[in-house]
C-alpha cells in the first residue's frame, strides 16, 4: 500500500468516528439525567445473631448429612 492509501483510510476512519460521536451525543436515551438516579442501598451487616426458625431447625427435621440409598434392598 502507498502512503496516500493509508492516509485516506485514516481520514475516512476519523471522519466516521466524528460522525458516530455526534450521532451518539444527540440520542436522548443515551444521556445521563441531570438530577441523577436513585439506587437501592444495602443495610449494614451486624455481628448479632438472631434465633433460627423453629419450623426449619427442630428435632423432626430432615438431616441432609445422612446417606440414603434409594432402591437398595440388597438384590444383586
Amino acid at each position: 500500500m502507498k502512503k496516500t492509501d493509508i492516509a485516506m483510510i485514516v481520514l475516512i476512519a476519523g471522519v466516521g468516528i466524528l460522525i458516530a460521536y455526534f450521532i451518539a451525543v444527540n440520542i436522548p436515551f443515551l444521556k445521563i439525567p441531570e438530577r441523577g438516579v436513585e439506587v437501592q442501598t444495602v443495610d449494614s451487616i451486624g455481628s448479632e445473631i438472631s434465633e433460627p426458625s423453629k419450623s426449619v431447625f427442630n428435632a423432626e427435621a430432615i438431616n441432609p448429612t445422612v446417606e440414603i440409598v434409594v432402591g437398595g434392598n440388597g438384590a444383586q
